[in-house]
């Protein structure tokens, strides 16, 4: 089956094109329909800001590597054993990328995205067909577009992450970084109840976007003082809560300034391997008793971000597509920044769910 995946090894980025990582559509073997099995007829696989981190060799593997773990597609084919879900050949579904195997340590102590062979069924979604474990596949609803089916796992890391700010309503909220998490989370942390809801973004486009998606207030960390405007949005009090979804080095350090006593500060993204921050134990640990966590996949999360997809306004995330075929140009679209999020389709498959 063609499947997107890094051919060589090496940054996205990179201006020369000898040691620029590579983008391209290869053959992979079909993947084995075990008895609990399901294959999905992919329609739509988003590229995430961690893709290229695996052009990277963020990860130590060996080229090619598969691509794509945010997808949406129709049921092709089920495992005998596959019906406990109640899933049906043709159902719309979308998915987690994850298969939490149920029984070592972690998972039977309630921490799923700490199973000790979260990597044992890790099969590339970004191609023609894929084929998970039927606890890894949820149907869709009606409402919900193919086209935005395939937002679901990105959307439970946004989920994920309001799950660990504990917010409470009226809390103060702040997030670095305006690509998708933060998009997202922007409007999870909206419904539970946020207040002087801020972005903080360079560009400006998406400091717009998030104004229309239900920010109250945004800020451009390079024209503006960043400190400043925080004082000026909370009175002096700071956030609350301070979520980053930039995972930029530049930007993450800045966030513990604008987080008031005893807020929670969450570092969503993924951050380069050998970045430390510097951290004064005194002044924010113990002088301003900030809690600071971070998220590594979205356990438990699924369920409930199916549930809020509906209500959530995704147009603006899923208008730039290009084909299978046009993965290199996709991922050269995605990397340049102008467009909020790109898609790639790789099915032509009739959406007779499509709310549009």
């Amino acid at each position: 089956m063609r499947t997107v995946a890094v051919t060589k090894i090496g940054s996205l980025r990179d201006p020369d094109e000898l040691t620029r990582g590579r983008i391209g559509v290869v053959q992979f073997p079909d993947q084995i329909l075990g008895p609990e099995d399901v294959r999905i007829r992919v329609a739509f696989a988003a590229i995430c800001g961690s893709d290229p981190h695996l052009a990277e060799g963020y990860f130590g593997t060996d080229v090619p590597i598969g691509l794509g773990h945010e997808l949406s597609g129709i049921v092709e084919a089920l495992g005998e054993a596959a019906h406990r879900n109640g899933l049906r050949i043709g159902d719309r579904v979308a998915g987690n990328f994850l298969r939490f195997c149920g029984t070592c340590t972690a998972c039977r102590a309630g921490s799923q995205q700490f199973c000790e062979y979260i990597q044992d069924y890790n099969r590339p979604g970004m191609a023609e067909t894929v084929t998970w474990h039927e606890s890894q596949v949820y149907k869709l609803p009606d409402s919900v577009s193919l086209r935005e089916g395939c937002l679901l796992e990105p959307t439970s890391v946004a989920v994920r992450i309001a799950d660990k700010t504990h917010i409470r309503v009226g809390d103060r909220v702040a997030i670095c970084g305006g690509g998708p998490i933060g998009q997202l989370a922007l409007q999870v942390m909206k419904m539970n109840g946020a207040t002087s809801l801020t972005l903080i973004e360079p560009i400006a486009d998406r400091r717009q976007m998030a104004l229309r998606h239900g920010a109250d207030v945004v800020i451009d960390p390079i024209a503006e003082d960043q400190q400043a405007r925080s004082d000026e949005i909370t009175d002096g009090r700071g956030f609350d809560i301070v979520i980053d979804a930039s995972g930029s080095p530049r930007a993450v350090h800045g966030l513990l300034e604008i987080a008031a006593k005893g807020a929670t500060v969450i570092y969503g993204a993924m951050y380069p391997h050998d970045f430390e921050m510097p951290l004064n134990l005194s002044d924010y640990l113990y002088l301003k008793g900030l809690t600071l966590t971070g998220v590594f996949v979205s356990p438990y999360a699924f369920p409930r971000a199916l549930q809020i997809l509906p209500y959530l306004d995704l147009d603006e995330l899923t208008q730039t597509v290009f084909d299978l075929d046009d993965a290199t140009e996709a991922f050269a679209v995605h990397v340049s920044g102008k467009h909020p999020k790109v898609l790639i389709q790789c099915n032509d498959i009739d959406d007779v769910g499509d709310a549009s």
